[in-house]
C-alpha cells in the first residue's frame, strides 16, 4: 500500500487519535470524504476522484444507484422492518423470489440459501462448518495465495502469512497446496489427486476443498476452467464438498453472475457478501445444496443475520441488473476496454503482464514499491486505486461494473499518467 500519509492531513486528527491502528485503507487513500455518486467519491475539500476500488468489490453497482436508493427510502419512510433477526419478512421474501427467478432457476441451481453474519468471513465460516458437520470430516484443503476472511476458520485457510499471524495462535483444520499456475510446470489438480489416492500422501481425506477462482486479495490469480473443473471432480471422487468463495469474484466482478459460470461445475456451497446487497449494505450468505443443508435451528446464527435494508435493495439490484442478458452483455463490452487499457499499462513496464479475469483486472509490475508509487501517484491524479498480491505488487482495478465509458477512460488515462510519472522519477533516480 501507499506510504501513511494521513497524519498531516486536515481533518484527520480524530482519526489518529481514536481509531484503532488496524485501519488500512484510509493510509494510502489519504481523503475526509463527504459524498458519492456512481464511480466518484467526493472529499471535503469539495475534490472528486473516480473510484476504482468499489469497495474493494462491495459496490459493484456504484454509490448510491438511484433506484436502489428510492427504494431503501421509501421502506424506511413507511415504517419498513430495519431489523427482523431470521423473521418472516416481505422484504426477505422479495429478494429470495427474485434471486430464485433470475439467478438461480435459469442457472440450473437447486441450492438453499443460509443468511449468516454480514461479513464475508462469516460465509466462510459457516460453509466450513457445513462441510464438516455432512461428511464428519475435519480437514479442508485451501490454496496458496488464497484469501477467505480473518476469523479463526476461514483465516486458517488464508495463505497469507501477515493475516494469520494477527490470529495469535495456531490456526488449524486446513491443508494447503498449491493453486493452479503457483509453479512452473506443476500440474497441482494431478499433484493433489495423487496425494489424496496414496495412503501415505499425508493428507487426511476432506470435507471440503474451497477455492476463488479468481485470487482477488492473492494477487488476480486466475484458475482455467481446466482446473477448476478438476477440483472438482477431485472432490466429488474423494468425498469432499466443493466451495467456490464467490465473494470478491461474483455478483458479475468476472462477467457473469457468478465466476464459475460456463466452467462445466456446480458447487455445493458458495459463499457470497460484498456486493449482494447492491448497494454496500452488510449481507452474506451460504447457497448450499439441499442434501448439505444440515445445520439445526440456530446452530450456526447471529443478531444480524440477513439484513432487512440489504434485502431492499438486493432485490432491486438483482431485478434491474439481472433480468434479462443485457447487462451481462455489456460487462463483456467493458472488459475488452479494461483489457486494452491495462495492456498500455503493462508495455509501460519492464517485464509487467495482466492477470485476473473479466473485470477483475489488474497489472503485476514486479514490484511492491513501484505498484505503491504508481498507486500513490494516481490518487494524486485523482483516481482511488489499490494494490494487491503476496508482495502487493498487482496494480489492481474494481471500477464498478456500471463506469460509464468516458469515466473509465478518464481513469485509465490518469493511470497512465501516473505510470508514466513514476517511471520517469524512478529512472532518473537511478541516473
Amino acid at each position: 500500500m501507499p506510504k501513511d500519509m494521513t497524519a498531516t492531513m486536515p481533518g484527520t486528527a480524530i482519526f489518529e487519535r481514536r481509531e484503532s491502528a488496524a485501519r488500512s485503507y484510509c493510509r494510502g487513500i489519504p481523503t475526509v470524504f463527504t459524498k458519492a455518486s456512481g464511480s466518484v467519491m467526493t472529499g471535503a475539500d469539495g475534490r472528486d476522484y473516480i473510484d476504482f476500488l468499489a469497495g474493494c468489490s462491495s459496490l459493484n453497482y456504484g454509490h448510491n444507484d438511484p433506484d436502489m436508493k428510492s427504494a431503501l427510502i421509501d421502506h424506511i419512510a413507511c415504517d419498513g422492518i430495519a431489523h427482523g433477526l431470521d423473521l418472516h419478512t416481505t422484504t426477505k421474501a422479495a429478494f429470495l423470489d427474485a434471486f430464485e427467478r433470475h439467478i438461480l432457476t435459469p442457472r440450473g441451481m437447486d441450492h438453499r440459501v443460509m443468511f449468516t453474519g454480514p461479513t464475508g468471513a462469516n460465509a466462510v465460516e459457516a460453509a466450513m462448518k457445513i462441510a464438516r458437520k455432512s461428511t464428519g470430516r475435519t480437514n479442508v484443503v485451501a490454496f496458496t495465495n488464497g484469501f477467505h476472511g480473518v476469523t479463526m476458520g476461514a483465516l486458517a485457510a488464508t495463505g497469507n502469512g501477515y493475516h494469520r499471524g494477527g490470529a495469535g495462535m495456531e490456526t488449524q483444520g486446513v491443508t494447503r497446496v498449491p493453486f493452479d499456475g503457483y509453479a512452473d510446470g506443476l500440474d497441482s489438480a494431478a499433484l493433489l489427486d495423487q496425494m489424496l489416492s496414496d495412503n501415505s500422501g499425508g493428507i487426511d481425506a476432506p470435507a471440503a476443498i474451497m477455492l476463488e477462482t479468481v485470487q482477488g486479495e492473492g494477487g488476480l490469480n486466475a484458475a482455467s476452467a481446466e482446473f477448476v473443473r478438476a477440483i472438482a471432480d477431485i472432490a466429488k471422487r474423494h468425498g469432499a464438498l466443493l466451495i467456490m468463495d464467490d465473494i470478491q469474484a461474483g455478483c458479475g466482478r468476472t462477467g457473469k453472475f457468478f465466476s464459475f459460470e460456463e466452467m462445466g461445475v456446480m458447487p455445493d456451497l458458495v459463499p457470497l457478501a460484498k456486493s449482494i446487497s447492491g448497494f454496500g449494505l452488510p449481507l452474506a450468505m451460504v447457497l448450499v445444496r439441499p442434501e448439505h443443508d444440515v445445520f439445526g435451528p440456530a446452530e450456526h446464527n447471529g443478531t444480524f443475520r440477513g439484513n432487512t435494508h440489504a434485502f431492499v435493495t438486493a432485490r432491486v439490484a438483482i431485478e434491474k441488473f439481472w433480468s434479462d442478458d443485457a447487462f451481462e452483455a455489456d460487462l463483456a463490452r467493458r472488459a475488452d476496454l479494461i483489457q486494452t487499457r491495462l495492456t498500455e499499462l503493462a508495455e509501460l513496464v519492464p517485464g509487467a503482464y495482466l492477470k485476473g479475469r473479466g473485470l477483475m483486472r489488474g497489472v503485476d509490475v514486479g514490484s511492491g514499491d513501484l505498484a505503491a508509487a504508481i498507486c500513490k501517484r494516481a490518487f494524486d491524479g485523482g483516481l482511488i486505486i489499490e494494490t494487491s498480491g503476496n508482495e502487493d505488487q498487482v496494480v489492481k482495478v474494481l471500477a464498478p461494473l456500471t463506469t460509464p465509458d468516458t469515466l473509465l477512460s478518464r481513469g485509465f488515462d490518469i493511470l497512465l499518467d501516473a505510470a508514466r510519472d513514476v517511471l520517469a522519477t524512478t529512472k532518473i533516480a537511478a541516473e
